[in-house]
């Protein structure tokens, strides 16, 4: 049986962090143990962890009803079960957006947001924040029996009147299709959930693997969350066709606005050609069915603007079948390892080299601090001992100048020290203003603002004001912010300097910053809230309202998020510009202390002078190995970092 490359990649990929996490709690155990951790370290270290522990992984999978989505999810991740876990069956299944993931500290369970909260205007981010809200349905994980009946729950529906159906955004009256849709007593059905999480240990879930299936295109419409934040932000997402049906008008609108448009990235976005099984015909030669196969390949490439070999042509059912029974032929004949090892080479190794990159940006910044202070401190050894050794055959004069020479070194730096204390109060300034910009307070007023006048709103024009207003004000504030950040380089550049001429300190360079990567994504919800805006732009009342309560909601959660990401990032940097300072200052005026005190002890003759020189002697050599320690260590993280189990397994 073939290996399912994407499972073993994920699970090398996961044991990369684990071994990466590992290196990095040696580092911050050292810190402790040399006793130079502090508390602004240590919390740079807790949230690096945290976001290595939390990397998640997100795969989406797109599709009309009866494409197979479902299947292909069960064939792709839980074959192991030997049956189907999600229902899969003709006709639509997967009824609301389902979230398949493990969180460890919940019950194996599904969690069921109830349809009627469509009526309200939160959102299903804001709701994941009140468990109260959802019905929960525990399962037991080792009955697959009990597993498959708790994910039937999914596809429940229920019949409801044309308005209340109207009133969820579920229901269009000027819709034909809709209207083929109702039933002979004047109802419609509609599903009974809103969204769906599946929490249960499976091994790529408990990984990091976070599944995301929606139900039919109609709900990308409907549910803006899901074109807003949950598509955009995945990995990887397969947008998955049929070979028996071919590519329909809604499918090109979808693929085309939703999922390869300019306004998203465009890593990680696949195309699969589902139920190839239904060209498998006996009366053809494989040569016959390979062609039939190439040429709807072809048609479906031309129709979504794609290169041939960006579709996967597979049978999701047979591929599920082989895996379940054991049969190797009928698993190459399914396609499916291509399609696996196609996802497993694009997501893997571009969502490692993010998590890399960052982390290493993160690191180099902590022990080039931890280096500068031991440096600091042999330094400081180093100009203690060239004193006591030029002390040597020296008479009390001699000693008492000295003793006087460090005192007026120690009266210096004080004074520098009222002047950095000074700077501390400007930079608070500074610091102040900047988040005045980006206050989470300010936004959240003009989110209030914009809404109430949308709402109150009478012409499409007013709409569209108020939400150009809206953008541009939230550009020019991170624009400000920009220039505000490089106020503060500025300030702490020239203060670096100073301190570095007058104290002997080592320059260091405040890391750059800017607010670019929001700028762009704020551009990014811009576009959208335009290309949604063109699609409803002769709206009636309730098509207003639709916009305005469901696609605003949305669009400013996403909003909110981007301000809340950047105010985290503006405060870790702010950390990373004072803090090297910080730490300098106050090792400088210890090594002062040091010196003074050394030269008091032998003018007093409490200590020898050879007593003291061979103590400072000892102390260099420990600060030396403590260095050669750092480098070890850092040697470890970076192994760590640039660790490639393929690689590793090749060279094996």
């Amino acid at each position: 049986m073939a290996e399912n490359k994407l499972a073993s990649q994920f699970a090398a990929y996961s044991e990369w962090r684990k071994a990466l996490v590992d290196s990095i709690c040696d580092y911050r155990s050292w810190l402790n143990e040399q006793e130079l951790n502090d508390a602004q370290i240590d919390q740079r270290i807790s949230g690096l962890l945290e976001r290595l522990r939390e990397d998640k992984l997100n795969v989406a999978f797109v599709a009309e009803f009866s494409r197979g989505k479902s299947e292909l999810i069960n064939a792709i991740f839980f074959a192991d079960y030997g049956q189907r876990l999600l229902p899969s069956s003709a006709g639509r299944t997967t009824m609301c957006p389902t979230e398949l993931l493990y969180d460890p500290a919940k019950p194996s369970s599904l969690q069921l947001l109830p349809i009627e909260t469509r009526a309200m205007d939160a959102t299903t981010t804001e709701y994941k924040r009140y468990p109260d809200e959802w019905k929960l349905v525990e399962f037991d994980v080792d009955s697959n029996d009990s597993m498959a009946a708790a994910f039937r729950e999914v596809s429940s529906t229920k019949s409801v009147t044309l308005e209340e159906a109207e009133k969820y955004g579920l229901y269009d009256p000027n819709s034909e299709e809709d209207a083929l849709h109702v039933n002979k007593d004047g109802t419609i059905d509609i599903p009974c959930w809103r969204y769906a999480m599946i929490n249960f240990p499976h091994p790529l879930l408990e990984q990091g693997l976070v599944i995301l299936d929606t139900p039919g295109l109609n709900a990308i419409g409907t549910e803006p969350e899901l074109t807003l934040n949950m598509l955009p932000n995945a990995h990887a997402v397969l947008f998955i066709l049929a070979a028996d049906t071919g590519v329909t008008k809604s499918e090109i609108d979808v693929w085309r606005q939703y999922i390869s448009g300019t306004r998203w990235k465009q890593k990680g976005r696949m195309a699969v050609l589902n139920k190839i099984d239904g060209l498998w015909d006996e009366l053809k030669n494989e040569a016959e069915i390979e062609k039939e196969i190439t040429k709807q390949v072809k048609m479906t490439a031309d129709l979504l603007g794609l290169e041939p070999k960006q579709i996967f042509p597979t049978s999701a059912q047979k591929g599920l079948l082989a895996k379940v029974n054991g049969d190797a032929a009928l698993l190459a004949q399914s396609r499916l390892p291509q399609l696996e090892k196609a996802l497993s080479d694009e997501l893997i190794p571009s969502k490692k080299e993010i998590v890399r990159d960052n982390t290493k940006n993160e690191l180099d910044d902590l022990v080039n601090n931890s280096n500068m202070i031991l440096e600091s401190r042999v330094t400081g050894v180093v100009d203690q001992l060239e004193e006591l050794r030029g002390l040597r055959g020296k008479n009390e004069d001699v000693v008492e100048h000295m003793m006087n020479k460090v005192k007026v070194d120690k009266e210096n730096f004080e004074k520098g020290l009222q002047r950095f204390q000074a700077l501390r109060s400007v930079f608070s300034q500074q610091t102040n203003k900047l988040f005045t910009l980006l206050g989470m307070e300010a936004l959240k007023m003009k989110v209030h603002n914009t809404r109430e006048t949308m709402v109150s709103a009478s012409f499409t024009k007013q709409i569209r004001d108020a939400m150009d207003s809206f953008f541009v004000e939230l550009k020019t504030r991170l624009v400000q912010s920009d220039a505000q950040i490089e106020e503060i380089k500025k300030m702490m550049d020239v203060m670096y300097d100073k301190f570095s001429k007058e104290h002997g300190l080592r320059k260091s360079e405040p890391p750059a910053f800017s607010t670019l990567r929001y700028q762009k994504e704020l551009a990014k919800l811009e576009r959208a809230y335009k290309e949604q805006f063109n699609t409803t732009f002769n709206m009636i009342a309730n098509e207003k309202m639709t916009l305005t309560s469901k696609f605003f909601e949305t669009l400013a959660s996403r909003v909110i998020h981007v301000y809340e990401v950047a105010n985290r990032d503006v405060e870790n940097w702010l950390k990373a510009v004072i803090a090297p300072m910080e730490s300098q200052v106050r090792e400088h005026q210890l090594q002062l202390r040091r010196r003074l005190e050394s030269i008091k002890r032998i003018y007093k003759a409490t200590d020898t002078l050879e007593d003291r020189i061979a103590e400072l002697e000892n102390i260099e050599k420990s600060i030396r190995a403590q260095i050669d320690d750092l480098k070890v260590l850092r040697q470890h993280m970076g192994n760590a970092l640039a660790f490639d189990s393929e690689d590793t397994q090749k060279a094996a």
